[in-house]
C-alpha cells in the first residue's frame, strides 16, 4: 500500500522532545513536516504510555526545570525545581498545542525502512492498516539515544535463578516488585544511582557494583542545581583553551569542593583523574551509601544461580538484577547501505556536529547521542540549526569540508559515551550564528560565563534573536539566588581574566 500523496516534502522520525523541536522551527522557518510517531501519543521518554519509554512512575528530571525546557516557553508557574514525568509530558504536550504541531503528528506509524533513492528517501512504516511507503525529499531521524538497553557480557549470566530475574533500569517500574528483596544494581550511570537510591527505602537489601567509580555530583549545590554550576560557557571555553591535564585539575577541585570524594562516604575510591573516573549525579546515593543502607562492590567477576562473586572476592546473594548500563545505537530502519556509509555501531556513528554526513545529503539527525547534562537547551540548538540549514542551504558548510571535519576528528571523539552538554551547545550555536559573546553583552558577562547555558541566552544574537532574551537570561542565571549581580568575585575575575588571556 502507498501512503497518501498530500504529505510535505520533510519527514520526522520520532515526536519526542527532538521531533516537537525540530518541526517547531521548521515551520518557523515556512517548511511543513510530517511526524511519524510510533507511539499513540508524543513525548518520547517523557510518555508514560510509549513502549519504549525508560521513565517510571514519580520519577523526576536530574536536570532543573529552567534547563529542561525551550526557549519560548517556561514551565507553569509552580512547577518544581525538578519536574516529574507528568509534568514534563504535560510541558511536550502545551508545547505541541502552542505551535500548532500536534497536526503534523500521525501517530501509530512505526518506521521499519529508510533507503536513499532517486529524487530522495524513501521511507517505509507500518500501521494498524498495513505497510505504507513514500518518498521524500528529506528526512530528520529524531527518534532518541535512549532506546535498546545494553547488557554486559558476563560470565554466567544466563544461569542467574534469582525470583525477580534480570532486567535493564529502562524497564524499572517503581519499587512495588522490590519490596523486602535483595537487589543488585549494576552501574555507575545516573539512572542507576538513583534507582538504588529509592529502592534503599523500600528493598531488603541493595548493593551496587560497577566497573569504575565516578564522582557523584548532588542535584543541588547549596540550593543550586548542579546544571547551573557545572555546565557553563566559561567551563566549555577552558576545555577548548587549556591542556586536558590542566583541565582534569580545575573540574575535579570544583567537583571535591561541591561533592567530596565518594570514598569519604563509604563508597570506593574514584580514579585521581576525573576524566578517567568519570561523572554521574545523585541527590541521595552517597548519603544511602554512607548510611549502610547501599553497599557497594567493584564489577561482577561472574553469576552462579543467585550468587553474583565480585572482582574483590566478595560474593551475595540476590533475588533480582537491575543492569544500569547504559544504551546501544539501535536505527534498524536505516537501510544497510547508509549504516555503512555512517559507520554506524552500537556506541555511535560518523557525522558531521553530530547531524549531517557529506555523502547523504537531505539526512540530519537530531538528538540521537548521549549528552552529560541537560538534553532540552542542545536539542533547540541543533534543530533551529537543521531548520536554518534546509531553509538556507547556503550556509551549511560544504560537503569536502563536513568530510574533512569527521576524517580529522579521533576514533574516541566520534564515539565518545557521553558528551558534555555545554560543549556541544556552543559549537551547535556557533554554526547557527547565535553564540552570545561577552564583549557584545557586556552587562551579562558573568551570567553569560559563569551562569547557566539557558536557552533564552541562545536567543540573544543571530537568527530567532528576541527583544526580551536579556531580561530573560539574566532571570535564568539569578534563579535559585545563584548569579543575582553582574560584579563577578575575585575569583570569577581571576577565571575570566585567564580565558580572556
Amino acid at each position: 500500500m502507498t501512503a497518501q500523496q498530500d504529505l510535505p516534502a520533510i519527514a520526522i522520525i520520532g515526536a519526542g522532545p527532538s521531533g516537537l523541536a525540530t518541526a517547531r522551527w521548521l515551520k518557523a522557518k515556512g517548511l511543513d513536516a510530517v511526524i511519524l510517531e510510533a507511539g499513540a501519543g508524543l513525548g518520547g521518554q517523557w510518555n508514560p504510555d510509549a513502549p519504549h519509554s525508560a521513565t517510571w512512575p514519580g520519577m523526576r528530571t536530574n536536570t532543573s526545570r529552567v534547563m529542561t525546557a525551550f526557549s519560548d516557553m517556561d514551565h507553569p508557574e509552580g512547577t518544581p525545581v525538578y519536574p516529574t514525568r507528568e509534568q514534563m509530558h504535560a510541558y511536550l504536550t502545551a508545547y505541541a498545542e502552542r505551535f500548532d504541531l500536534a497536526g503534523a503528528i500521525r501517530f501509530g506509524c512505526r518506521v521499519e525502512g529508510l533507503a536513499q533513492v532517486e529524487g530522495g528517501w524513501r521511507l517505509d512504516w507500518r500501521v494498524e492498516e498495513g505497510a505504507q511507503t513514500a518518498v521524500f525529499e528529506r528526512v530528520i531521524v529524531a527518534t532518541g539515544r535512549q532506546v535498546e538497553g545494553a547488557l554486559p557480557d558476563i560470565p554466567g549470566l544466563e544461569s542467574f535463578a534469582g525470583r525477580l530475574g534480570i532486567r535493564h533500569t529502562n524497564a524499572y517500574a517503581g519499587t512495588a516488585d522490590w519490596v523486602g528483596a535483595s537487589v543488585l544494581v549494576a552501574g555507575c550511570s545516573i539512572s542507576a544511582l538513583e534507582i538504588a537510591a529509592e529502592l534503599a527505602h523500600h528493598a531488603g537489601e541493595v548493593t551496587v557494583a560497577y566497573r569504575r567509580q565516578r564522582y557523584v555530583l548532588p542535584k543541588q549545590i547549596v540550593g543550586v542545581p548542579t546544571d547551573h554550576v557545572m555546565f557553563t560557557r566559561a567551563a566549555a571555553l577552558m576545555a577548548e583553551r587549556f591542556p586536558p591535564e590542566v583541565v582534569a585539575q580545575g573540574l575535579k577541585a570544583q567537583v571535591l569542593k561541591v561533592a567530596g570524594n565518594p570514598a569519604d562516604w563509604g563508597a570506593q575510591e574514584p580514579h585521581e583523574n576525573v576524566f578517567a573516573a568519570g561523572i554521574t549525579q545523585s541527590q541521595s546515593f552517597l548519603p544511602a551509601v554512607s548510611e549502610g543502607r547501599i553497599a557497594t562492590r567493584p564489577w561482577i567477576e561472574r553469576i552462579d544461580g543467585r550468587t553474583v562473586r565480585f572482582a574483590d572476592g566478595s560474593a551475595r546473594e540476590v533475588d533480582g538484577i537491575l543492569f544500569g548500563t547504559g544504551y546501544a545505537l539501535s536505527l534498524p530502519f536505516l537501510s544497510p547501505e547508509i549504516a555503512a556509509t555512517l559507520q554506524l555501531d552500537p556506541v555511535g556513528m560518523d557525522l558531521f556536529a553530530q547531524t549531517f554526513h557529506p555523502e547523504l545529503p537531505g539526512l540530519a539527525f537530531v538528538g540521537v547521542y548521549e549528552l552529560l547534562g541537560p538534553y532540552f537547551p542542545v536539542v533547540e540548538l541543533q534543530a533551529r540549526w537543521v531548520a536554518e540549514s534546509l531553509a538556507r542551504p547556503e550556509t551549511l558548510p560544504p560537503a569536502e569540508q563536513m568530510a574533512q571535519v569527521i576524517a580529522a576528528t579521533p576514533p574516541e571523539f566520534r564515539r565518545a559515551p557521553a558528551i558534555p552538554m555545554n560543549a556541544l551547545a556552543v559549537v551547535f550555536a556557533r554554526l547557527l550564528g547565535a553564540e552570545p559573546t561577552a564583549a557584545d553583552w557586556p552587562g551579562l558577562e558573568r551570567a553569560l560565563m559563569l551562569g547557566p547555558l539557558s536557552p533564552a541566552s541562545f536567543r540573544l544574537s543571530g537568527p530567532d534573536a528576541t527583544d526580551d532574551a536579556p531580561i530573560r537570561t539574566a532571570a535564568a542565571a539569578a534563579a535559585f539566588g545563584h548569579i543575582v549581580d553582574a560584579t563577578p568575585t575575585a575569583e570569577e575575575q581571576g577565571l575570566l581574566g585567564a580565558l580572556a588571556g
